[in-house]
């Protein structure tokens, strides 16, 4: 493309040099020409493997696929999949700043009958593209749309952010559009050892924790936003989930129990990182 085109609608322009709408894809598919509906790719068949009866109910609410480039490690398939085996009540899926992954998990998950949510995992704060960056800069905030409509407003500001950011890996969010366009539609999680209400409480205290929540409540609201816990096995996991909890006691914020999944299986991980990253799993709670 240069500088001196004709001025031409994108619907020519995609006439002109498009192959005609890709076999096998449905007609909702936009043309077709995204991974989802890749011509390569063949129609999801489920495997014909019985799941494990749950002793007990639990949804998975923080899981992350391939499509976080060089952090997660496994196909949404194959989330969907162990999701079905271990009989959990439900799985969603929040890759970081995007939904890239969402077509191939609901399709999948559709056909092996497991409930699905959908969200993103945002980078706020950076100054630089983070690409495959084993420690990335910046807080994370994990948000799940509550239907349809919240689905439709995190598109919106994923969308602003990658456009803002105009390299790719560095989004680039501003706060007044998470305050005008979250319409009470978004579940707000505290986050990962990356969240804000984390770093706070294990860089400065339980009231620095505290100062961060109320930022979050204030924003979202209180009854949309859960300060997350997980145990990875860490030394320190149980201290600061305990710290946690009375941070959320007392601002009046539930919790929510999450295993920052990003693998399906154990063995799609190292031994390295087998402390730090847990596979899909279901957890008492």
């Amino acid at each position: 493309m240069g500088f001196n085109n004709p001025e031409m609608p994108w619907s020519e322009l995609e006439r002109r040099l498009s192959d005609g709408r890709r076999p096998n894809t449905p007609a909702h598919a936009n043309g077709g020409d995204s991974p989802a509906w890749s011509r390569k790719r063949q129609p999801y068949e489920p495997p014909a493997r019985p799941a494990v009866p749950a002793a007990f109910r639990y949804a998975e609410l923080h899981c992350h696929s391939n499509f976080s480039f060089l952090d997660g490690a496994s196909h949404p398939e194959e989330l969907a999949e162990e999701a079905a085996r271990l009989g959990l009540s439900a799985l969603a899926l929040t890759d970081h700043d995007g939904f890239y992954g969402v077509v191939r998990f609901a399709e999948a998950a559709t056909a092996l009958g497991v409930p699905t949510a959908f969200g993103t995992e945002l980078s706020l704060g950076l100054t630089k593209p983070q690409n495959g960056m084993a420690d990335p800069e910046g807080d994370h905030l994990l948000v799940l749309a509550r239907g349809p409509a919240g689905y439709a407003r995190l598109s919106r500001v994923v969308s602003a952010a990658q456009l803002r950011g105009k390299e790719k890996g560095k989004p680039i969010y501003a706060w007044d559009d998470l305050t005008s366009l979250h319409g009470d539609q978004w579940v707000v999680l505290t986050g990962c050892r990356k969240g804000a209400v984390p770093t706070a409480l294990m860089r400065d205290g339980p009231a620095a924790a505290s100062r961060q929540l109320q930022r979050l409540t204030n924003t979202f609201g209180r009854s949309n936003v859960f300060v997350e816990l997980w145990d990875h096995g860490d030394p320190l996991d149980s201290a600061r989930n305990d710290a946690l909890a009375e941070v959320a006691s007392r601002n009046g914020v539930e919790c929510v129990a999450t295993n920052n999944v990003h693998y399906a299986t154990p063995a799609r991980t190292c031994g390295r990182e087998r402390s730090k990253r847990v596979a899909l799993r279901a957890i008492r709670v």
